[in-house]
């Protein structure tokens, strides 16, 4: 699965994932790790019904097993590492959700460690996938007997057979693995639902033998497929699902289910390395359900709770915010204008009061500022990728996230301030008087290099606060695309003296800044839902619309409507200011 993405370019803040050693020592290639996995998985189990006790026991066991196969590699001290972390917590009786994180963590290394041990041998998958052959024709003889108990535990065989095998399938052809997981599914489903159904278990069956059949004569397009599909798709269709069921509409909320199965190959990487157990339970649940929902005695409560419980896990690790080239072109549009005007403004004042002759240092502080926002990104960079090492991913996103919509909100205030002509001539006025006062040149380089400074360090949190959730190429195209349009404008500001309508701007720019601190805010508590820093209270009936970062849950509303009430407030309190100022 692939983790992160680097994100680079004018004035945009890098935020990597977790990096590993690749210095990795191989070992004799078929050690099993499963057992430690069960131990993991038994553990998170027992956290949330509170038995330590139980808990204390499994870590016990995974050490003492852990001890007898680990290497010495990068990976393997990685584990150590965050098996001492899961211990430490379990000793000191942290928190149910701290011990929750601390286990995923050490799944997560254990994930690592067991790819680097135990590299799939490409040379005998035809032999794997030969021997699935007469387990389904055992299988089929079985279903045709009717002897459908029989054909539970002959499917626990196949599925065994397959797991050795599907790596090699996906890896050649992400289609034909997507083929062959929803006909397991489907057989399960099959002969697990009351009364099992053999005409459909026997039809998927066929189906498969000619999957593997095509397979081993080469008849697949090798390579991997364009995905269309998202975790948000899974999610739509689980909550579709569940509302089905409530209306009693058993045979859409099944077509639903039948669908997520088709597409979930193509998604499922994202789940599989950051919540294994999840990633397990949608791949026997989903079908569980259906076959709750086909059985002669439909059991629509079970079902819908397996369709929310499944829905209520997956949300937190959608990672797809929405944003687009025009939400990164508007940060630095908003903040490139301002600029402009600033300077634009400070050149106008100076010839104003017949000081053109000094207009050489506000050009100084101009070019002083970018370098200084520059330097400024490249340092941030470093310490925010040295952190990024060393903790959680979606934990400094989502940190990052929330100070840039601090920022945002205290940028808003000053823009509803100075929203009048009058507001914005007493602000620079002010800041010019001063610098004349002084009779120093550097003063007026000073006013232009803060102005300019400060512009391009809210643009770097900004940028920090989408960058790591956007694909790079429509970052770079955002930034390029605000660029132009910034070199245009001001161009014709500075050659003509064209004046932008202050008061229009600094109204359109407020309500775009407040509408973008209200995603961004949605999408950090969302990462932090992801790194398991806090909860997930989903609300199944509120809309989930990625375009404006609304997640259904009580930790992301609640704190999104206290941002509306806050603004609102705010615009209140700047009116009643304006007009008093007004007055004077």
């Amino acid at each position: 699965m692939t983790v992160s993405r680097w994100k680079s370019g004018i004035l945009v803040l890098v935020v990597s994932l977790l990096f590993l050693s690749t210095d990795i020592k191989m070992v004799s290639a078929g050690e099993n790790h499963d057992q430690l996995f069960v131990y993991i998985g038994d553990s998170l189990m027992k956290v949330k019904s509170g038995d330590l006790e139980e808990v204390s026991k499994n870590i016990a066991l995974f050490e003492q097993d852990w001890k007898t196969i680990k290497t010495d590699s990068e990976s393997a001290r990685k584990v150590d590492e965050k098996l001492s972390a899961v211990k430490s917590a379990v000793s000191d009786q942290d928190s149910t959700d701290e011990i929750k994180k601390r286990l995923s963590a050490l799944s997560s290394t254990l994930v690592i460690y067991d790819t680097n041990e135990n590299p799939v041998d490409k040379t005998d998958y035809k032999e794997r996938l030969q021997g699935i052959l007469p387990l389904i024709d055992k299988l089929e003889v079985l279903i045709t007997e009717g002897d459908f108990d029989q054909a539970k535990v002959q499917y626990t065989n196949l599925l065994n057979q397959w797991t050795d095998a599907e790596v090699i399938v996906r890896e050649k052809s992400v289609a034909t693995y997507g083929e062959f997981e929803t006909k397991m599914a489907f057989v399960r489903i099959a002969i697990t639902q009351d009364p099992p159904d053999p005409e459909k278990a026997q039809k998927n069956l066929t189906e498969l033998k000619g999957l593997i059949e095509d397979f081993l004569a080469g008849k697949v397009e090798e390579g991997s497929q364009k995905n269309t599909y998202s975790l948000g798709d899974v999610t739509e269709l689980l909550q579709g699902s569940a509302t089905d069921i409530e209306k009693d509409d058993i045979d859409s909320a099944v077509d639903k289910l039948n669908e997520i199965l088709t597409i979930w190959p193509n998604v499922e990487g994202e789940v599989s390395t950051r919540d294994s157990k999840l990633y397990s339970d949608m791949e026997t649940k989903v079908p569980t359900a259906i076959s709750l929902l086909q059985s002669k005695n439909v059991k629509v409560d079970e079902a819908k709770g397996i369709v929310s419980d499944l829905n209520t896990r997956l949300l937190p690790l959608i990672d797809d915010t929405g944003y687009t080239t025009w939400d990164a072109a508007l940060i630095l549009l908003r903040e490139g204008l301002e600029a402009l005007l600033i300077v634009a403004t400070l050149l106008s004042f100076l010839k104003k009061i017949g000081q053109a002759d000094k207009q050489k240092w506000i050009w100084t502080g101009v070019g002083a500022g970018l370098v200084a926002s520059s330097i400024l990104a490249v340092i941030i960079n470093i310490v925010f990728s040295q952190i990024t090492a060393a903790s959680s991913r979606e934990y400094i996103e989502g940190i990052t996230g929330i100070i840039a919509v601090l920022m945002m909100l205290t940028i808003g205030l000053w823009l509803h301030g100075k929203s009048n002509v009058h507001a914005w001539n007493r602000y620079i006025g002010k800041q010019m008087n001063q610098a004349i006062a002084t009779g120093s040149i550097i003063s007026f380089a000073l006013i232009s290099f803060l102005s300019i400074f400060r512009e391009g360090a809210e643009t770097i949190i900004f940028y920090a606060g989408m960058a790591p959730y956007m694909d790079l190429k429509q970052l770079l195209s955002g930034i390029f695309l605000a660029f132009l349009i910034l070199v245009v404008i001001g161009f014709i500001m500075l050659r003509y003296s064209v004046k932008l309508p202050m008061t229009l701007f600094f109204k359109v720019a407020t309500i775009f800044i407040y509408a973008l601190a209200f995603k961004i805010l949605g999408v950090s508590i969302h990462s932090l839902q992801v790194s398991q820093v806090i909860q997930t209270n989903t609300i199944s009936s509120f809309p989930f619309v990625e375009t404006i970062g609304l997640y259904p849950t009580m930790e992301t509303l609640v704190p999104q409507g206290v941002l509306l009430l806050l603004i609102a407030l705010a615009t209140i309190w700047v009116k009643k200011s304006n007009s008093l100022r007004a007055t004077e």
